[in-house]
């Protein structure tokens, strides 16, 4: 949905044509005949633009600017004039009026310029939302970025498993970000003054693992591919588990651990014990408007490494991201991104001319791909999951070709 719209003007008939324009275009309009009608609406965390009359009754639209710059630096504001004042335009884009227009304008220039004021007014809003984020000193908040409800679960979890103390599995697909995740932990619990040791486990011999135990002393050990450890690793990692006084011991896996019980290779002992404090990170395909998100992020992140002007991430480079499945996560989000910087070819960031029923289309056969993958290729548990009745969910596996069976 789009963001507001506050239409200050005295003139009933103009107000009334300018709210009609606006909202033809899905625009929310809130109306107001005068400045003093309109100041209870324009606070910091109004998250529309203004649109108002230069010459009104009483306070005029300069005091109007002068009072909005003085709630909120960063909230656009858009003056009209009859008059074609040229000095009038002057003063007021030198007094940081965003837009100017003589009135009457065409309904084109004028929802042009509404739309790149609420466009400048949202990144202005991002921009302090991560700033306050920041500066609370959450870093749940702070490291684990979306705008889903499954980011803000994850979010929850890792802030409430940070605190518990006890051991913790961090599971995930590949590239979902396992290792942050677990740092996130750490610096959520009580050994976040302490050090973070990050080791993978596979092939970590006994002497290693007693030397990465000292190394985190104070602080937390993060094991990752914990299936990969060799069993007389396992056995000193269970005795040590049994002394009680070591480092917050925090795994990750982004393997089905049960499968390597039962292949002889993880001890059933450890795996219960892991198991009973688990963070699983979503991905993708699991929360998809997480990826516009996410992608502004790693492109800022790698303007600021590069040295260079992050570019326009535009609505067709978005679309493009949406209508992939994203097998690789966050990891391959990155790297997109790194080359989106850079300039670099690539097709990752197209949408291909596609249109909005094709772009729909992709984004839903990623996500039956994923309810696949996370089940098995049992498609009438995928079913349920998706909340899809049987047939339904057969007839859409047919239309995008997948097979039950690739997922086994």
């Amino acid at each position: 949905m789009k963001a507001p719209v506050l239409v200050v003007d005295d003139d009933p008939i103009v107000r009334e044509a300018l709210t009609q324009t606006l909202e033809l275009e899905d625009f929310p309009v809130i109306a107001a005949g005068s400045f003093v009608e309109a100041k209870d609406h324009i606070e910091p965390g109004f998250s529309g633009v203004i649109l108002s009359d230069m010459r009104m009754p009483g306070r005029d639209g300069f005091h109007l600017l002068e009072f909005t710059h003085e709630v909120d630096a960063e909230l656009p504001v858009i003056l009209l004039t009859g008059e074609g004042d040229v000095p009038m335009a002057v003063r007021a884009m030198a007094m940081g009026a965003f837009g100017f227009l003589e009135k009457p304008c065409a309904p084109s220039e004028l929802v042009a310029v509404i739309e790149r004021a609420q466009k400048t007014r949202s990144m202005a809003l991002e921009n302090r939302r991560l700033k306050l984020q920041l500066e609370t000193g959450d870093p749940a908040a702070r490291l684990i970025f979306g705008i889903s409800k499954q980011a803000e679960l994850l979010r929850t979890q890792v802030r409430n498993v940070g605190r518990i103390g006890a051991e913790a599995l961090v599971t995930g697909a590949q590239g979902s970000g396992i290792s942050k995740v677990a740092e996130v932990i750490h610096l959520c619990s009580p050994q976040s003054k302490g050090p973070f040791g990050k080791h993978t486990a596979a092939g970590m011999v006994p002497d290693r693992f007693q030397q990465a135990v000292k190394d985190a002393g104070g602080g937390s050990l993060f094991l990752d591919e914990i299936q990969a450890m060799p069993m007389e690793t396992q056995f000193a990692l269970m005795a040590l588990m049994e002394q009680g006084a070591h480092p917050r011991l925090i795994f990750g896996s982004a393997a089905q651990l049960r499968d390597a019980v039962g292949a002889g290779t993880l001890h059933g002992d450890l795996y219960y014990r892991m198991d009973a404090l688990q963070v699983r990170i979503p991905s993708l395909s699991e929360r998809p408007e997480d990826i516009p998100v996410l992608f502004r992020h790693y492109v800022a992140q790698a303007a600021e490494q590069s040295g260079v002007v992050a570019p326009d991430v535009t609505p067709d480079v978005i679309s493009g991201l949406m209508a992939r499945d994203w097998p690789g996560n966050a990891r391959a989000l990155m790297s997109v991104a790194m080359r989106f910087v850079l300039g670099l070819p690539g097709e990752e960031t197209q949408s291909g001319g596609l249109g909005l029923v094709d772009q729909m289309a992709q984004v839903e056969r990623s996500l039956l791909a994923e309810a696949l993958r996370q089940h098995r290729g049992r498609a009438s548990v995928a079913a349920k999951a998706l909340k899809l009745p049987r047939k339904t969910m057969y007839d859409k596996l047919t239309k995008y070709g997948l097979k039950p069976e690739d997922f086994r």
